[in-house]
């Protein structure tokens, strides 16, 4: 996988005079996966306290996941293989109005699913499932153009995201009881693009950096141990998904969790800590770890909740590696030095204390409304932060010179 840090080419840049929210995939989507990463979980305590009460068909815990795995991670995924798959084909980027109507299509996911008890399930699943059909399609037909068949799986990934967003639906229309199979699937859909996107990009990253600073000693190339853990996170995740308190799916995450464990501690994690842009990557990866391990263990002990395992995985792996690419690659396409400055690692400081506290807080039921509060404000700063310092980057011309 080419690096997504910089624009294309200065030719894949000519010819498009429209706004530059528009320009690249990762402007709209990284934009609105802060907002929207930050307004779900504000909604979502103002539910917990009986503030507001959503006009949605679906349950309000399955609602509160719901979005933010087909909304908030859906659109950070967007943003990076929108900005990646060009650098991988060498094809145009998608962009103008066509890149504005998949936004678009997002957008209207996130009403209808919020409204959908108003406007009835039945329009609301027609919308928000366009959206991740449009985007399966879109990285299917790129992929097949350029002759990329090496990253067709991706395109499989993202097909299996939408199906998992259609059994959520499914049980809102009253056609089956599949809401939490949907939920269990993508966020092991999600797992697995992680462990093998991130596979490729932590040590790349790692690998150009300690190289500049002269280090003798580099990330371990790809091998068998990294085979091992690709398969082991997707044998863990689907038998997570289907089978969740089976004791195979205990004794597989646990599999997936040395695994993964094994391949971080090969790619020198530990020499990065100079640099907070290069360490978060390292730091995202890790919550893999804890959360498959965390899985694995509940399995086995009936009084470890199962949640802690959950958030470990979701707000833990997924939140601090979409924000980790978020930040990356808006400072490398828009000119700005790969480094992080105080405003970016203290993005980083506030959601690792708002993943610490949601896993540690089912563990810790004495302190848990604490803990809960603690997690929910400081995931709201975050990425509150993030639209503040880098919502104007996102809207801006790339910086030349």
């Amino acid at each position: 996988m080419n690096s997504p840090d910089s624009e294309t080419s200065s030719a894949a840049r000519r010819g498009y005079a429209g706004p530059a929210i528009l320009s690249h995939g990762f402007r709209p989507f990284f934009l609105g996966a802060g907002i929207w990463a930050a307004t779900v979980v504000a909604l979502w305590l103002a539910i917990l306290t009986g503030r507001l009460e959503l006009s949605s068909a679906f349950d309000p815990m399955v609602w509160h996941a719901h979005e933010m795995l087909f909304g908030f991670v859906a659109a950070a995924i967007a943003g990076f293989l929108l900005t990646a798959i060009p650098n991988w084909t060498g094809r145009l980027p998608v962009r103008g109005w066509r890149l504005g109507l998949l936004f678009a299509l997002w957008c209207a996911g996130r009403a209808a699913s919020g409204f959908s008890a108003s406007i009835g399930p039945g329009p609301a699943a027609a919308l928000d499932l366009a959206f991740l059909t449009a985007f399966a399609g879109l990285v299917l037909r790129e992929i097949v153009a350029g002759g990329d068949r090496r990253n067709l799986p991706i395109a499989a990934i993202i097909a299996l995201l939408a199906v998992s967003n259609l059994l959520v639906h499914l049980e809102a229309l009253g056609l089956a009881p599949t809401a939490r199979l949907g939920l269990r699937l993508g966020m092991a859909d999600v797992a697995f693009l992680l462990t093998l996107v991130g596979g490729r990009i932590v040590p790349s990253f790692t690998r150009n950096w300690l190289a500049k600073r002269g280090e003798a000693v580099l990330p371990a190339p790809f091998g068998r141990l990294d085979r091992l853990a690709i398969a082991a996170s997707a044998a863990a995740g689907l038998a997570w998904s289907f089978a969740p308190e089976a004791g195979v799916t205990g004794a597989l995450a646990l599999l997936a969790a040395a695994a993964i464990a094994a391949r971080l501690a090969r790619w020198r994690g530990h020499r990065t800590l100079a640099e907070p842009l290069v360490w978060v990557l390292h730091l995202g990866y890790g919550w893999l770890v804890a959360g498959f391990a965390l899985l694995g263990a509940s399995v086995f002990f009936s009084a470890l909740d199962p949640t802690a395992a959950l958030h470990a995985l979701t707000a833990g792996a997924m939140g601090t590696m979409m924000l980790a690419v978020m930040t990356r690659a808006t400072l490398g396409h828009t000119g700005r030095r790969l480094s992080a400055g105080p405003g970016t690692t203290a993005i980083y400081g506030l959601v690792s204390l708002a993943v610490l506290a949601r896993v540690l807080a089912p563990l810790m039921s004495g302190s848990a409304p604490i803990l809960l509060g603690l997690s929910g404000f400081s995931w709201i700063a975050a990425f509150g932060l993030f639209v503040a310092l880098y919502g104007p980057l996102l809207a801006r011309p790339r910086r030349t010179g």
